[in-house]
């Protein structure tokens, strides 16, 4: 029983530490060689899917870097500055030209502990789907469609009348319905869409860039309209 107990307490100690680890902040500022904000930046340490982008401000924020992590920051789809942390607590880039970039540590930009982060950090773990695989699965609506497609991701009920779960929570009292997003625009359903009409869904696990009302995670629809609208 002794054993048990020790056992039970190492797990959470290790569960707490695991936990504070990820809720370290790293804050930093990207500008030009004129020194100006430099906008729309993505900035990642490993997975390209945990990411932030530069506000109008040039600020990023990230959590859980370590020490001797590198940030790529990622400037157009044929450019990706890599520039280590080497310690830094909170970091200024400086862009100098010619795929090169010069940072230092900033103290004031560390010391603002959540504020770039909370507002930046893109960590939802997302599963993206094309419309041309929903629709080999024979079904006609998308909900239908996902489901099996997406793990994690349940749904019951006929077409027009399901409920949808994304992260396994299950509550009496608490809605877990998801988010649902359409070419940008918050929706109440997904019923009023042609699965034909679909160019690519992604599902977002955690849909906490979207605020509270991405608690229970997030389903973006993007219709070929809206697609062809981006690529203008």
């Amino acid at each position: 029983m002794d054993k048990l107990k020790l056992i039970l307490i190492l797990m959470m100690w290790s569960i707490f530490i695991s936990s504070s680890k990820a809720e370290v902040p790293f804050n930093g500022l990207i500008l030009d060689r004129e020194m100006k904000p430099k906008k729309g930046v993505k900035v990642y340490v490993k997975d390209p899917k945990r990411y932030a982008i530069t506000d109008k401000k040039g600020r990023f924020g990230l959590t859980d870097v370590q020490p001797d992590d590198t940030l790529h920051l990622v400037v157009s789809k044929k450019e990706t500055l890599m520039v280590p942390v080497e310690g830094r607590r909170g970091i200024r880039i400086v862009f100098a030209g010619d795929k090169r970039a010069q940072a230092e540590n900033d103290d004031e930009i560390a010391n603002t502990g959540f504020g770039f982060v909370k507002r930046r950090e893109f960590t939802g773990v997302s599963s993206g789907i094309s419309g041309d695989r929903l629709r080999s699965t024979g079904r006609r609506d998308i909900l239908s469609a996902l489901k099996g497609l997406v793990p994690g991701l349940n749904v019951t009920g006929p077409a027009g009348d399901q409920s949808v779960n994304i992260r396994g929570v299950n509550s009496l009292t608490s809605p877990t319905e998801p988010l649902y997003v359409v070419d940008g625009v918050v929706v109440s359903s997904l019923d009023f869409l042609n699965i034909y009409d679909v160019d690519h869904v992604e599902v977002i696990k955690d849909g906490s860039q979207y605020g509270s009302r991405g608690a229970n995670g997030v389903i973006v629809v993007t219709t070929k309209t809206g697609e062809s609208r981006k690529k203008k």
